[in-house]
């Protein structure tokens, strides 16, 4: 699908019609939503020639495929979190065209920011003033967006910590956590990424003769780079809490373990004696004097009792109880 959104009296208005021939001037965002390969290449003609990449390019990793100049354009790939609103959010790539006439993006999903950006279009005229200025209050729009994300991230991560550091959740099951704290490590992980690949292309996009030679639009670009740079530093802080919080539960339980491995080894210990006196007169043996004797019967299960308590109260006064 093709959108594509001009400047007019009240804002940009969007179309869903795919241009024929030239662009015209008052296009200023032409917004590529899951295109057919069709569909690029009218793109391709209508812009003179500028190519766009494919699916397959967007998806490379290499710094030279995602941050390029190329037919006076200049083309910036990044990945953008989207489904933010879920435990662990999706992150796929983002193609930034900025040239001459109007900005084109291409993208294979829906993520939050180009909704947010298209309902500011029709509000505030003033976004539509240029192509590297609309690419701007989108980025902004993405920073904001991961803001979002990353707060959310950072409420569960210290719900999960009130829940493992409380006593009353001493004597229940942690493996819970473990899974819960591993997903939100991977959320940060994706964050982490996110914000890396924004802090370069804002670098990329600083080199643009476009953005190098507008006073608002260097600005501009210079506070988003501090805004990804402070979010990425808090990002990292949760990724060391949520460190923090898987070794101090793989921790807790190892003592629970042990304190186990300890109940069973004191009751081995205790019982042992018991044992020891109750096989020496089960054996059957014709010569056992004690067996005759009347009062023998309680005397065997008084040196029981007393072989099994004098173990537990020598554990007590070590504290090992």
């Amino acid at each position: 699908m093709i959108r594509i959104h001009r400047r007019g009296e009240n804002g940009c208005r969007a179309l869903e019609a795919p241009p024929t021939g030239t662009i015209d001037a008052d296009v200023l965002w032409i917004d590529l939503v899951a295109p057919t390969r069709e569909e690029e290449l009218s793109i391709e003609r209508a812009l003179g020639g500028i190519p766009l990449p494919t699916r397959e390019e967007m998806s490379e990793l290499e710094a030279s495929s995602r941050f390029y100049r190329e037919h006076g354009a200049t083309y910036v790939t990044v990945d953008l979190l989207h489904r933010g609103d879920e435990e662990v959010p999706l992150l796929d790539p983002v193609t930034f065209v900025v040239t001459a006439g109007p900005l084109v993006t291409i993208r294979y999903f829906d993520p939050k920011p180009f909704a947010m950006l298209e309902a500011a279009l029709a509000r505030e005229e003033a976004i539509c003033a240029t192509a590297p200025g609309l690419a701007l209050h989108l980025f902004e729009m993405v920073v904001d967006r991961t803001s979002d994300v990353l707060s959310a991230t950072v409420d569960r991560v210290e719900e999960f910590g009130e829940h493992i550091f409380a006593e009353t959740n001493r004597a229940r099951s942690f493996e819970p956590y473990i899974n819960r704290l591993g997903r939100a490590r991977l959320a940060n992980a994706r964050l982490e990424k996110s914000l890396a690949g924004l802090m370069r292309a804002f670098v990329f996009l600083g080199l643009d003769d476009r953005v190098e030679k507008d006073a608002e639009a260097r600005d501009h670009l210079a506070s988003l780079t501090r805004d990804a740079r402070s979010l990425n530093d808090h990002n990292r802080s949760v990724a060391a809490s949520i460190d923090f919080q898987l070794n101090a539960t793989l921790g807790l339980i190892n003592i629970q373990q042990s304190s186990i491995i300890k109940i069973f080894s004191v009751a081995a210990v205790a019982f042992l004696p018991p044992t020891l006196i109750a096989s020496i007169y089960g054996m059957n043996f014709d010569h056992m004097p004690e067996l005759a004797w009347p009062w023998a019967y309680p005397a065997a299960l008084v040196a029981m009792v007393v072989s099994a308590v004098l173990p537990l109260a020598w554990f007590r006064k070590r504290g090992w109880l």
